[in-house]
């Protein structure tokens, strides 16, 4: 498999890393990338070949990876279509939606759409998937093997969902930053110093994801385990049920849907 990414930012640099340590040969990768600092950053990381525009020679290739920002890639498909033939083509710009990018490919069916989030920086995220029934088998197996290379990969059936993968993975992450934000604070207002919150706080939150990830018990069971009848996690945990927190996280959720829809429709109306 050969593949060409389009756009040579940080989640085409962290999926090209994770791809290379799997045993990926690099010269089998081509890359376009407009800035040239980036193009050769990119080459002395990986030894792979570059180009400052799309050309029938850079895509000349099995998979494309549509790696540049959502505003873009309607103009981007524009000088991609008249040179696509069979090849994949996999986009992983937040909220365009598959029927829009294939209205600008001139009807291509072969599309995948992918959500990852930013720890696949870290070889650690999570990719949701949706594939357009001109995709086979073949195609959503090549399509996954490239976004595992920077952690686990979720498919969909319905497109739909993509807004809910948006909201709960793809701004997750934030949500966790910003609860950490405010464990660190409480450290710190208890007498800790900023480096002992920051420690503890991170800490425990990896801890705590490694732990629902290995264990048989839902989360509400191992928060139930650690609750002790009169002590203090049971204090903190009403304080929090007290706030409506849990309420409050649902419906930030909810919101981040909802935008995550809203922008589909506003970026669909390019082309």
């Amino acid at each position: 498999m050969k593949i060409t990414f389009i756009g040579g930012g940080n989640m085409a640099g962290a999926l090209i890393g994770g791809l290379v340590q799997q045993g990926f040969n690099p010269s089998d990768v081509r890359v376009v990338e407009v800035d040239s600092d980036t193009r050769a950053s990119l080459t002395r990381a990986f030894e792979l070949k570059t180009y400052s525009k799309i050309s029938a020679e850079a895509v000349n290739t099995n998979l494309i990876v549509l790696a540049v920002k959502p505003q873009q890639l309607c103009a981007v498909a524009g000088e991609l279509q008249p040179l696509l033939r069979e090849q994949l083509v996999i986009s992983i710009a937040a909220g365009v939606r598959t029927q829009d990018l294939a209205r600008w490919l001139g009807g291509y069916a072969r599309i995948v759409r992918a959500m990852p989030n930013t720890p696949a920086l870290v070889r650690a995220g999570v990719t949701g998937l949706y594939a357009l029934p001109g995709v086979n088998a073949e195609g959503r197996q090549q399509a996954q093997q490239v976004m595992e290379a920077v952690g686990a990969c979720v498919w969909f059936a319905d497109e739909a969902h993509m807004d809910a993968v948006t909201a709960v993975s793809g701004s997750g992450p934030a949500y966790v930053f910003y609860f950490i934000e405010a464990l660190e604070a409480a450290a710190v207002e208890l007498g800790l110093s900023p480096e002992q919150g920051r420690e503890l706080a991170l800490t425990t939150f990896l801890g705590a994801a490694q732990l629902a990830r290995s264990s048989h018990d839902d989360p509400a069971t191992l928060r139930a385990k650690v609750t002790s009848k009169g002590g203090t996690t049971e204090r903190a945990i009403q304080a929090l049920e007290e706030s409506g927190v849990k309420d409050l996280i649902r419906g930030a959720v909810r919101a981040a849907a909802q935008r995550s829809h809203e922008l589909g429709d506003e970026l669909g109306k390019q082309g």
